[in-house]
């Protein structure tokens, strides 16, 4: 658990950083005018200002999505545990650019660091996930993975919080809630070497059976580990019988091929699903629905947000994977039907205001029974050692991309439609829905290997009875 939980540290520092730059707009934009006008005397110009605004929210994105598609460079080289290490040299550089931005009156500094943060996060979004799937037992390989949301969202709801102008958000402090990313790297800098490095890593990888077995009694707690060891043995077998798998490779082969499909679609499931367009815009929302204080508001939708997380990690080895993704989705499109309604008749009816937000509250609900949780962590299962790196790195990147257009696009697609911006969000829904139905296998107590021997054997068949497989996986425990 001290190794999860120091993973999980990458986490949390995803989620503070992707929630804590909303809170102080306004108090940064000042800045911005102030620094502005100290170097220029004369008063920053409108448009210039919200594209400042604009870049220093988007930029965390942009260094995202290149962080996540670098992934496979630093864990195959350094391994999993010392490549989340390494990592957090970048969380330093960016909490000293942002911490210090004020000081030096360098918006640039503050951008520049956000970008950083931004390949941190990044970066972290496929180490965590690929280093807790490792070393956890297959019958927990679930619920340890859901710690991985647990952490992001635990991250937004301090950001929320430290956000409040009584604390940090304020004309003085905000440097100090950006900086604040300095305190967990320290403390997951000194906590990751008393953490053992993944034994699939150094078994597969590097060849180091003897070390692989010792790092598995410590982390089962038990000298009884041969399941384990045959499993790991059972993979590199496969492994030496394949050539080394490339990002081009994944797309090429027709092994890979259905899986990271699958892998993609439920990162874009997650994205696409309007869990950030509400969290960008919750407030706004809150106000349009007559709350006088929308920002405790937010806050409680962040601690429903991290209530139903905590959720998701105790049913979903019980209810699995692919039960708890098809539940979210249904759950969240009728949520965002309830709110479209809501907003759309507020004004014909105060009382829609308090349907509002129970839609609001449902849906972030939802999304946390399992789309947040569940596409960071299957990835991880569809693939073995080989082409795992690679495969995290395009979902990764998938998922930093989508999130990148929502928060660009959202605020121009809503001045278009108005309260029926999230029947948008509604359609995709549905249609993640019946993609998941039927497309996407139940991985719930199996090994690595069995999940990809299952792509494997369906590669070789023809595509009618590839189809009807796949088909098949509709029913409740479908396998392969």
């Amino acid at each position: 658990m001290m190794s999860v939980g120091t993973a999980v540290i990458g986490s949390l520092q995803f989620g503070y950083n992707t929630g804590v730059i909303n809170a102080p707009q306004n108090i940064i934009e000042r800045f911005y005018n102030e620094t502005w006008t100290n170097r220029y005397s004369e008063h920053i110009p409108q448009t210039f200002l919200t594209t400042l605004w604009s870049i220093s929210v988007a930029i965390f994105s942009v260094g995202g999505m290149i962080g996540s598609f670098s992934v496979g460079l630093f864990v195959n080289r350094f391994g999993r545990r010392n490549s989340m290490l390494m990592a957090n040299v970048l969380a330093f550089i960016a909490a000293a650019l942002m911490g210090f931005s004020k000081m030096a009156a360098s918006w640039e500094m503050l951008i520049a660091g956000r970008f950083i943060v931004g390949l941190y996060s990044g970066l972290s979004t496929g180490f965590v996930p690929m280093y807790v799937g490792e070393i956890s037992p297959t019958s927990l390989r679930g619920a340890f993975g859901t710690l991985h949301q647990l952490g992001i969202v635990i991250g937004i709801l301090m950001a929320q919080i430290f956000g409040l102008e009584s604390l940090m958000g304020n004309a003085s402090l905000w440097p100090l809630l950006l900086g604040f990313t300095f305190i967990p790297a320290v403390l997951q800098c000194t906590l990751l070497p008393f953490c053992p490095e993944s034994p699939r890593y150094l078994l597969i990888n590097q060849n180091e059976d003897s070390k692989a077995q010792s790092v598995l009694e410590k982390l089962r707690g038990t000298e009884d580990v041969n399941a384990d060891m045959n499993e790991m043995q059972e993979e590199s077998r496969q492994m030496m019988k394949e050539k080394k798998v490339t990002i081009p490779e994944l797309f090429r082969s027709a092994q890979y091929r259905q899986p990271i499909f699958i892998a993609i679609m439920l990162q874009l499931s997650q994205q696409l699903s309007g869990i950030n367009a509400v969290f960008y815009y919750s407030t706004g929302i809150f106000e349009r629905a007559g709350v006088s204080q929308p920002v405790y508001a937010t806050i409680g939708a962040g601690a429903v947000n991290t209530a139903f997380t905590v959720l998701s990690l105790f049913v979903v080895e019980r209810a699995g994977r692919r039960s708890l993704h098809l539940t979210g989705l249904m759950g969240m499109a009728v949520s965002a039907v309830l709110m479209t309604v809501a907003m759309a008749l507020l004004d014909q009816l105060k009382w829609m205001s308090y349907v509002s937000i129970a839609a609001i509250f449902s849906f972030v609900a939802f999304f946390e029974i399992g789309p947040g949780p569940i596409p960071w962590f299957i990835v991880a299962e569809l693939f073995s050692q080989g082409p795992r790196p690679a495969a995290i790195a395009v979902a990764g990147f998938s998922n930093w991309s989508a999130n990148f257009v929502v928060g660009m696009g959202f605020q121009y697609v809503e001045q278009l439609c108005g309260p029926y911006v999230f029947i948008i969000f509604t359609i995709l829904l549905l249609g993640f829905f019946i993609f998941t139905y039927f497309k996407v296998p139940e991985t719930k107590g199996r090994t690595f290997d069995e999940i990809s021997e299952g792509f494997r054997q369906m590669s070789g068949q023809p595509f009618e009875k590839y189809s009807e497989e796949f088909s098949s996986l509709g029913g409740t425990d479908s396998q392969f």
